[in-house]
């Protein structure tokens, strides 16, 4: 240990049994990332096929007539070559009908399409802007193509689509753009290659520039998901210059009222406080936390999540970061998140709290002052066992950033009870970190030791700590063998037995927790 380390900093080290540090108190969850992203699949899935709902009217106002199932389906062959026929109607004909097998609902036959050779004539009917019918037919079918597995997607880029596509966002046909914003998106979804290569062709300017007032919802949607799939990798993250472009049409739409970009919105800004400090910074200093932060009070759980989850990844940064997060006056929204109906609200509230608490004094007492602490408690004790792990990182992170007054705050609230119900559970990471809270309380109470141990005794948290000495876990054994050695085991057993005055200890503890004396180290 460095001489000139900071007394702070030496004290939160002695009582960290495992070595955590400030980073590894600050958890990017991967584990709860993945659950929770899987819960909104079906809203943001990274490529999506366009399906009709009955009958679909094309750019030139010919009606096509969608689940015509009265027409036999000619072979994949004669698909193929009618849509290079010279005859437009014949070429229409043939891409209408590739575009509806393209669109069923299961297996499309996708592979099928590409061994008879029909990608080469698809790209190049994007560029027959004299026939935007044909456009559009001929984008919608690639969009669903390049939907599929990441070798169907290869497979359109590989045949240069992105550029045409590229070039049909200036396209007079709105339906056009749209088709080709939506083949864009696909390829984007597919992974970091594919998106650095369409960000490389200059998609970013012409993308945002259908954001406006006139803009169909429907059309705007597209676009906000697209912005969505631009930032959702994070192996390497999107460029920093690229980051820096989307964000002020961010900051613009996250005050748009339709509820699918609000939410879009919300993600863009998950995946892009999701890949570093670097990036964080850049949303930070792009001005949209401030504008961000009052979502928290949104009437959708949809909402709610996403932006916990958002404001919760900049809690994870520097504490710079943290800092002008807590600055919004965030916090203020807690109390009704902590309560809210749904329960993994609470979970996603509770990790974003054990962020706030791993951080500086300051920060803990902003917890403290706006009342939390019991509620904390009160769902470290009650709610389901997702939520009352979160809650025993919150709890143990504070013991070990927090003053003596404010970890005796815990006391106070009577932590120790739901503190040491959780030792019984099998998970051995939330074990540990209950027996290094309990082992930096005792320790933070000096001279009030004995008073901390009885309390652990008297609900049984003593007969769970013995137990845990045999565990399977060296480091867990270690934990409890260390607290029962330096709190519970007295240097004459027999001499304090034949002056132990149950009354008296009984009467001290009614002492410590009554309402007039709030229990202090």
């Amino acid at each position: 240990m460095a001489d000139n380390e900071k007394p702070d900093n030496r004290r939160l080290k002695d009582f960290k049994h495992k070595g955590r540090d400030s980073e590894a108190l600050r958890r990017q969850r991967s584990e709860a990332e993945v659950e929770l992203r899987k819960g909104r699949r079906d809203a943001h899935l990274r490529k999506r096929r366009n399906v009709p709902w009955g009958g679909v009217e094309d750019p030139g106002g010919v009606q096509d007539a969608d689940g015509d199932d009265e027409a036999p389906t000619p072979s994949l062959d004669a698909i193929v070559q009618k849509a290079s026929s010279a005859d437009p109607a014949v070429q229409l004909g043939a891409l209408q009908t590739a575009r509806r097998l393209l669109s069923v609902d299961r297996n499309p036959p996708i592979d099928a399409f590409i061994r008879a050779g029909m990608l080469p004539v698809l790209v190049g009917c994007l560029e027959r802007d004299e026939n935007p019918s044909l456009q559009f037919e001929a984008a919608w079918a690639l969009t669903n193509i390049a939907s599929g597995s990441p070798e169907q997607t290869h497979a359109v880029v590989q045949c240069d689509a992105a550029p045409r596509f590229l070039r049909l966002l200036g396209s007079p046909q709105h339906s056009v753009c749209e088709q080709a914003v939506w083949a864009l998106g696909n390829i984007i979804g597919d992974g970091p290659r594919c998106r650095d290569y369409v960000i490389g062709l200059g998609i970013v300017k012409p993308l945002l520039s259908f954001v406006t007032p006139s803009i169909p919802i429907t059309f705007l949607r597209n676009v906000t998901w697209v912005m969505v799939n631009l930032c959702r990798h994070k192996d390497p993250p999107p460029p920093l210059e690229t980051i820096r472009e989307l964000l002020p049409a961010v900051r613009v739409l996250i005050h748009h009222t339709d509820i699918h970009i609000l939410v879009d919105m919300v993600w863009t800004l998950c995946y892009l406080t999701d890949a570093g400090s670097e990036q964080i910074q850049v949303v930070v200093e792009s001005g949209v936390v401030p504008h961000l932060v009052p979502l928290l009070g949104h009437e959708e759980a949809q909402v709610q999540m996403a932006v916990l989850r958002a404001v919760g990844n900049i809690v994870t940064g520097t504490e710079e970061q943290k800092q002008a997060v807590l600055n919004c006056d965030l916090l203020y929204y807690f109390p009704a998140l902590l309560t809210h109906p749904e329960e993994k609200v609470h979970k996603e509230a509770m990790w974003f709290l054990s962020n706030v608490t791993a951080g500086s004094h300051q920060q803990v007492q902003a917890v403290i002052d706006a009342n939390l602490v019991p509620m904390m408690i009160h769902l470290l004790d009650k709610g389901d066992l997702g939520t009352r792990k979160e809650a025993a990182w919150a709890i143990s992170n504070l013991t070990i950033s927090g003053r003596q007054d404010q970890v005796a705050c815990l006391v106070q609230h009577n932590v120790i009870p739901p503190f040491c119900n959780l030792l019984t559970l099998r998970d051995m990471q939330v074990v540990q970190i209950v027996l290094d809270g309990l082992g930096n309380i005792l320790k933070m109470a000096e001279e009030e030791a004995e008073t901390v141990a009885n309390l652990i005794e008297e609900c049984g948290g003593l007969e769970k700590i013995e137990l845990l000495q045999n565990h399977e876990n060296e480091d867990i054994c270690k934990l409890a063998y260390a607290i029962t050695d330096q709190f519970f085991c007295p240097a004459d057993t027999d001499e304090e037995d034949a002056g132990f005055v149950p009354g008296a200890v009984q009467g001290e503890m009614f002492g410590f927790n009554s309402p007039t004396e709030p229990f202090q180290f």
